[in-house]
């Protein structure tokens, strides 16, 4: 197995993160159905109060033991270096959900965020399990069970006109994130940089490739 960060917690723990991670699957669920502004309206304070209480809990030993009793077991390392003060996972979800909404159409947005949640997850256990062969920061293994898995999401998550081209957009942007999920670490959380990676990826593309192809969904809110 390559060593990494995730070494830091048990196998059985990273299962159950991700089993968490899973249910923020609900946020390009629920976005694919509501106006940019509502998703908007919900998830600034979601983030603000996940702001508050992961830089709280530096700052209260009250708060952090609670958080610690409730959350410490799938926390890693880095979750917890008093010094630095870094961010958990769930508040970069959070943070790069309300980025990502501000600034990309949706048709970009639900894709990147199911991506983030399928692939990162795949990447993780496969990672732990499998991972023997370094590739740039973590494991070929991880990296490309988040590839292929993500490929996956692309085939199923929603398109403009749904033409071959759009479909090779979206495997090019998953490749995108993918060595953004492979190289990200404490300096930057993936959970930020898979979303922010390939919506810009794809939003390059479309306009190199689909220029003329309006970037919205067809019948649901934007």
């Amino acid at each position: 197995m390559i060593a990494n960060d995730r070494a830091t917690i048990g196998y059985k723990s990273e299962v159950f993160r991700k089993l968490i991670h899973l249910f923020s699957l609900s946020i390009p669920a629920v976005y694919y159905f509501i106006t940019k502004e509502l998703a908007l309206s919900i998830l600034i304070p979601l983030t603000i109060f996940s702001l508050l209480i992961d830089y709280g809990r530096y700052y209260s030993k009250t708060l952090s033991d609670i958080v610690d009793k409730i959350f410490g077991f799938i926390m890693r390392k880095h979750e917890k270096d008093s010094k630095k003060k870094n961010l958990n996972g769930a508040t970069y979800v959070l943070i790069s959900a309300v980025v990502v909404i501000f600034i990309f159409p949706k048709v970009f947005v639900v894709t990147a965020f199911a991506v983030l949640i399928i692939g990162d997850s795949t990447a993780a256990l496969v990672g732990r399990r499998y991972g023997k062969t370094k590739l740039l920061m973590k494991s070929m293994q991880g990296t490309l069970a988040f590839f292929v898995s993500s490929c996956f999401v692309v085939l199923l998550s929603p398109k403009i006109e749904g033409s071959l081209t759009e479909y090779l957009i979206g495997i090019i942007a998953v490749a995108v994130g993918a060595i953004a999920e492979n190289i990200s670490g404490e300096w930057a959380d993936d959970n930020f940089m898979i979303p922010i990676t390939m919506c810009i990826t794809m939003w390059i593309l479309y306009a190199l490739f689909l220029p003329q192809l309006p970037l919205i969904l067809p019948n649901v809110p934007n």
